[in-house]
């Protein structure tokens, strides 16, 4: 029988093994934080897995910065919304 090779699942799995270190010397707070990162990293598995890139912490860090990059798009569109209707309100308060 041939060898077959590990899903991205299971890379990421020994990535976050490797990195169970630092995990435990942050502080609670952050290792929460690290967690969300990591779970980030999982969402991607299936698109990180069809890159099949050398270094699994490359699509390891793509899928963060996209999560994030997704996550700040949203913080922005809510904040325009706040900002829009702060505006309606002084134009009602003046008037």
């Amino acid at each position: 029988m041939g060898r077959t090779n590990p899903t991205f699942r299971d890379v990421l799995r020994a990535v976050e093994d490797r990195w169970q270190p630092f995990r435990r010397a942050l502080r609670h707070e952050d290792q929460e934080h690290f967690d969300r990162l990591l779970k980030h990293a999982n969402t991607h598995a299936d698109a990180a897995g069809n890159l099949n890139h050398q270094s699994p912490i490359v699509p390891v860090l793509v899928s963060i910065a996209l999560a994030q990059e997704r996550r700040i798009d949203e913080l922005e569109h809510r904040l325009a919304e706040i900002e829009s209707e702060d505006v309606d309100l002084r134009r009602e308060t003046r008037g």
